[in-house]
Formats: C-alpha cells, sequence, structure tokens
C-alpha cells in the first residue's frame, strides 16, 4: 500500500509539499499540486480522510434523530437529506431514538464529543430546556418537527392548518362522530395537530370528545387495531383522522375484512402520502408533506451555519402542504365524477 512518502519520492518533492496538497492548503505551485495528484493516481493512493478530519477538527459528518426508520416518512427524508448533504461534501448517519429520552440525549452526545459537525432533530421527546445546552457544541436545526419557545432554525410545514384542512374534509363528507387518532409521546407537533383538529370541530359546532381519542396507534398492525376497538366500542364513529398512513391502511384493510364499506361506512384520512396510500382498495385521502424542499432547505441551513458560525439568524421556514382527495373520503352521494 502506497504511503506519502512514496507520493513524495514519486513526484520528486517533500513530504510536507505533499502534504500541503492533500489538506488543499495554499503555498503550493498549480505545477508542483498537478505532480503531486499524478504520483497519487500512479501509486493508487488514497489519503487518511480520518486523520484530515482530525487536524481540521472537522468530521464532515451530520446526525439526524428521529423515531423509527421504518416509517416512510423518515426514510424519505433521509435519502433527500442524504442526497442534498453529498452536494457539499457531508455524510449523514441516522440515529433512531424510538422514542426514548435517554436514546436522544445520548446521540445529541455526539455533537458534545465531537462526532458529528451538526444535529438535525426530525422529532423531539425531551424538554427543550435539556437539549439547548448541546448548542454550545455545535448547531442544531429542527426538521418537521418545531417548538415555539426553541430558538434554532426551524423547517417545517404548518400542522395545524394541515389537520385543520383534513377535519373540515371529513366534515364536509357528513362525518359527525369524528375518531382521532395519533401515535408516540405528545410533541409540540403532535399538539399542533390536535388544535386543528378540534378548530374544525368547534366551526361545525361540534365538540372533542375524549372518548373518541386513541394515542398510541403509529403502524398497520396498530391501525388493524383501532378498527377493532372501532368496531367493538365506537360503532357510531362515521369518520377517523389518523396521523399515518400506514395507521390508515391497517384500518382500511381490517374494516374491508369485516364487511364495512369505505367510505359510506367509515371515512379515512391518512398523513404523508406514503407509497401505501395509493396502493389500498380505496385509495387513501392523506396530507402530502414537502418533503423534498424540507429536506433540502435544512441540510443547507445547518451547513451555512457551519460554514458562517453565528451569521445566521434562527428562521422559521414553513412550507405549504397539500390535501390530495381520494377515495377512502368520497362517499358516493357527494361525489362529483
Amino acid at each position: 500500500m502506497a504511503t506519502i512518502e512514496d507520493v513524495a519520492k514519486l513526484a520528486g518533492l517533500s513530504r510536507t509539499t505533499v502534504s500541503r496538497v492533500i489538506n488543499d492548503q495554499p503555498y503550493v505551485t498549480d505545477e508542483k499540486r498537478q505532480r503531486i495528484i499524478q504520483a497519487m493516481d500512479d501509486l493508487g493512493y488514497v489519503p487518511n480522510s480520518s486523520a484530515r478530519r482530525l487536524r481540521s477538527q472537522k468530521t464532515e459528518t451530520i446526525a439526524v434523530l428521529l423515531p423509527r426508520l421504518t416509517n416512510p416518512f423518515f426514510g424519505n427524508l433521509i435519502e433527500a437529506m442524504e442526497e442534498k448533504a453529498s452536494e457539499w461534501g457531508y455524510q449523514v448517519i441516522v440515529c433512531q431514538t424510538h422514542d426514548s429520552k435517554k436514546k436522544e440525549m445520548d446521540y445529541l452526545q455526539l455533537l458534545k464529543t465531537k462526532q458529528v459537525d451538526g444535529v438535525i432533530l426530525a422529532s423531539l421527546v425531551n424538554d427543550w430546556k435539556d437539549v439547548e445546552p448541546f448548542l454550545e457544541s455545535g448547531p442544531i436545526v429542527f426538521c418537521n418537527e418545531y417548538m415555539d419557545k426553541a430558538c434554532i432554525p426551524m423547517v417545517h410545514m404548518d400542522h395545524k392548518q394541515a389537520a385543520y384542512d383534513a377535519t373540515i374534509h371529513l366534515l364536509e363528507q357528513d362525518c359527525r362522530q369524528i375518531c382521532y387518532v395519533t401515535g408516540g409521546p405528545e410533541s409540540h407537533l403532535s399538539r399542533k395537530r390536535k388544535e386543528g383538529f378540534i378548530k374544525a370541530l368547534n366551526e361545525f359546532g361540534l365538540h372533542f370528545e375524549e372518548n373518541l381519542s386513541i394515542d398510541w396507534a403509529i403502524n398497520v398492525s396498530d391501525g388493524q387495531k383501532v378498527f377493532h376497538m372501532i368496531n367493538n366500542e365506537l360503532p357510531h364513529v362515521d369518520g377517523v383522522f389518523t396521523g399515518s398512513d400506514e395507521v390508515a391502511a391497517g384500518l382500511i384493510y381490517e374494516a374491508a375484512s369485516s364487511d364495512w364499506v369505505i367510505p359510506e361506512d367509515l371515512a379515512v384520512v391518512g398523513f404523508d402520502n406514503q407509497m401505501v396510500s395509493l396502493l389500498m382498495v380505496p385509495s387513501v385521502t392523506t396530507v402530502e408533506q414537502p418533503v423534498k424542499q424540507m429536506a433540502d432547505k435544512t441540510v443547507e441551513v445547518l451547513i451555512q451555519q457551519l460554514l458562517h458560525p453565528g451569521a445566521l439568524a434562527p428562521n422559521r421556514y414553513v412550507y405549504p402542504h397539500q390535501l390530495l382527495v381520494r377515495n377512502s373520503t368520497k362517499r358516493k352521494k357527494l361525489s362529483i365524477q
């Protein structure tokens, strides 16, 4: 295996000059730089990137904290972030917290111990006061999740408005007993969705009923359980707002297996416009988040903070959502088609 000494010998230059070229330092003529690059190519020499990073105190690595990668929304978010980060010469590591406060704090230690340059929080279960001290070690940016009292950049959509729009749609389909289904620990994001749901109900003269609220559903299996709960305990429910297309898909699948007709017997709204929402029969009405735009902006904002520390204000970037109306809520008597 070739060494830096071999490169210096083949190029006819000093080891110091070779090191300057490897670390992209000045004071090397173009002619010498080209000789060194040619020698490296001829020898198949690959610089030790880890050593370079240690010398520069930069890891060129970003940590993204999220609940679970099996959720397609977060999978798509990470894919877009990795693509954008690579354009800047950065890599992304994924840290699944599984909504554990301890895991979240453990992963934040990566910033404190200089194993990553910055952190993107796609979710948050700890109190902000416990996370804020980590800003002394590097930049943190919210993406998807957001918190009014946090003084850092935030990239997200308006979840309150999205939940409001989805609920208004159910109400316009003559749903009056609507079950509110969410999952995971309560966060600022989940509270905003609930506020939007309640606001829509109130505008139709209805009130939020705690017995129509389910707060433990996060996947397809949970969606199936939600249906059986409705069937056995809440048969008067005629509409469901879910915080996930996975939950909506499980609910719809199980309803069909029990000879319920969707949406005539039960109108269902999902969230995130995952692929499963199109594959289901009937297709699932859902809220689409601008994942690619949010991911790109988050990475850009974080890297700009790394390049220009303290130069950027903690702005909030709010992106529009879209309610995609499909067959899980289009009741025949109201359909114009």
